[in-house]
């Protein structure tokens, strides 16, 4: 072994090659870890039979520890091998894949002129694991949201930076690493795959199939977070989202590029209502992504064969991280959907992203949290808990002519206990989105489905995100429901009602059974607008509640029949004109006439 320019003080670098370096050689590698490293520097060689042509350059320092005999401590490694050129031109290629469509000319072009570059590769060391955390030493240009690649092959990811050390969350199994692992930086952001090929396909957080269909080849390669759109990027929300339910297209309307809250207690239908949502875009072309944070494996396997069932997988991805899977996937998941969906909004499609639910990906990212030691806040949540869903959400909305006219719209799901939406997490979120569906327990257990609670419940975007055919028929339907809630709860304390106040009572309950409607059975849109001209103009009054519902197919059977211009109409214009209304209230009144007395006494 052979020593250069020894000095008490300063950095350290090995030499490995087959055969020692001549004078210029070292003279040359000497001058360039002064520049690079440490004006004192100390050179050694070591044979490596291994390397018969280039070397490798490892810098590092020897740490005089506990025991006598000093330990190497590797901070950056120069690889000059012919691996280590190979590898080079490999990332070469990765990146010009990631960057652009046809890659042929230009992998011609990087080979003929391609130059292997003296790039470090950072080497940290593990000071700590556990618990799906990594404390790592010798990084200290280590970015937030970086890969890191470990000695066992187990990625991680940077989420916690200080002064000497980083943080990382393991996003694999992590017996393998050990105190003092070695660490490489990579250089690369967290992020997953995208392209077409991923539609009809159930994924994991990091892009991976786990439907046993084989591998997705993928188009490019996207960070999982991204900035948002800006202002001039985008414009107002004015197209509806038509979900096939009733009780929200005409009084809580959605429209494409909107963040609507779905929130209740556990059971109460919000999957359901997300799960109709996206079966009633078909051949609407919407693609739709779900994300599944922290549920089970069977109750995702259900939605998936739902999916499967109704044709819906032809335009959806599913994206699992069941409550089996480390909390560092979890944290990731909505983050990989909005990236996946961000990639289609970026061609100008329309997507519709499902975050099921964020009451665990905020569970999720508190255990990272507390283990990485932030300091907890309210609930035990860090501080920056707020943020973790605000710049998940506003990557959602309608984007200008200028940058496609694509959009995305959020539907993110939250869990409340005991209907308390006043906590900490929902409450966060509801000051986020533009505005919630709040499903109710005692309306669901009542058998009122979906569960809607109207006095709660709102969108902010209100008529905007309505057709007018729709907005005009659903007039005072809100208002309506409004005033039987109210007189419903006077009545309770009152036994002698006047003819007038039970009439009400009668027309609101009718109104209520109408807005019943089967799970997976969304709503045509020009129906749910007979159906609301009909009820609001008082056809239905007299019809017993129990007898509602089949009056109602078998009326828009009956009208479809007699006057399918009304349908096409609706479809075509999107107008419903006075004309139109006088149709349908004539012709649901000609029906009642034909059916009334068919349910005797009930």
């Amino acid at each position: 072994m052979i020593k250069y320019n020894k000095s008490k003080k300063g950095a350290h670098a090995i030499l490995y090659s087959l055969n020692p370096p001549d004078e210029t050689q070292r003279e040359q590698l000497i001058a360039f870890l002064r520049k690079e490293h440490h004006p004192n520097i100390e050179l050694t060689w070591s044979k490596d039979e291994s390397l018969s042509e280039g070397f490798r350059l490892e810098v590092g320092d020897w740490i005089q520890g506990d025991s006598l005999v000093p330990t190497w401590h590797l901070e950056s490694v120069y690889d000059w091998s012919i691996e280590g050129r190979m590898e080079q031109l490999k990332e070469e290629i990765r990146h010009l894949s990631a960057q652009n469509g046809d890659i042929i000319p230009l992998l011609k072009e990087t080979i003929q002129n391609w130059t292997p570059e003296a790039l470090a590769s950072e080497i940290g060391t593990v000071l700590t694991v556990g618990d799906g955390i990594a404390t790592v030493s010798g990084l200290p240009n280590a970015t937030y949201q970086e890969i890191l690649l470990f000695s066992s092959g187990i990625r991680g990811m940077v989420l916690e930076l200080k002064r000497d050390e980083v943080g990382c969350i393991l996003f694999d199994d992590g017996e393998n690493i050990t105190e003092g692992s070695i660490v490489k930086r990579t250089g690369k952001t967290a992020g997953i795959p995208v392209g077409d090929n991923f539609i009809g396909r159930v994924i994991d957080a990091m892009g991976n199939p786990i439907d046993g269909k084989g591998p997705i080849e993928s188009e490019v390669y996207r960070p999982i977070e991204s900035s948002a759109p800006g202002i001039i990027d985008r414009q107002p929300v004015n197209r509806p989202l038509e979900t096939g339910i009733m009780a929200i297209d005409s009084m809580f309307p959605i429209g494409h590029g909107q963040r609507e809250l779905i929130i209740g207690d556990r059971q109460t239908g919000k999957t359901t209502i997300a799960l109709d949502t996206i079966l009633n875009q078909k051949n609407k072309d919407v693609i739709c992504i779900y994300v599944a944070i922290g549920q089970k494996a069977g109750s995702v396997a259900r939605l998936v064969n739902t999916l499967l069932q109704y044709g819906a997988m032809d335009y959806t991805i599913v994206i699992n991280t069941s409550a089996s899977e480390p909390a560092s996937l979890q944290y990731i998941a909505p983050y990989s959907g909005c990236a996946l969906g961000e990639y289609f909004m970026s061609k100008g499609r329309s997507v519709l992203i499902v975050y099921d639910d964020l009451t665990k990906h905020a569970i999720s990212y508190r255990s990272l949290s507390l283990l990485l030691e932030r300091s907890p806040g309210r609930e035990a949540y860090p501080g920056d808990v707020f943020y973790l869903h605000s710049r998940l959400l506003e990557r959602a909305g309608q984007l200008s002519e200028d940058v496609g006219s694509g959009s995305m719209t959020a539907l993110p799901i939250v869990e409340t206990l005991a209907g308390d939406v006043s906590a900490y997490i929902p409450t966060n979120i509801i000051s986020i989105t533009d505005g919630q569906i709040f499903l109710e327990s005692d309306l669901f257990f009542a058998g009122q489905r979906p569960a809607v609670n109207v006095g709660l419940s709102v969108s902010r975007v209100g008529g905007d995100a309505q057709s007018k055919a729709m907005k005009s028929a659903a007039g005072t339907l809100r208002l309506e429901l409004a005033q039987y809630r109210e007189m419903e709860i006077f009545s309770q304390f009152s036994s002698d009602l006047d003819e007038g106040t039970k009439r009400q009572l009668a027309y609101g309950k009718g109104l209520m059974q109408l807005l019943k409607q089967e799970q997976h059975r969304p709503m045509q849109q020009y129906d749910q607008i007979v159906t609301l001209v009909a009820a609001l103009n008082h056809v239905m009054e007299e019809i017993p509640p129990n007898h509602i519902k089949s009056f109602q197919s078998e009326m828009l059977q009956y009208i479809d029949e007699q006057a399918p211009h009304i349908n096409r109409e609706l479809q075509q214009t999107e107008v419903l004109s006075e004309k139109l209304k006088q149709d349908i209230v004539v012709l649901a009144r000609e029906y009642l006439g034909k059916v009334q007395g068919t349910w005797g006494g009930d």
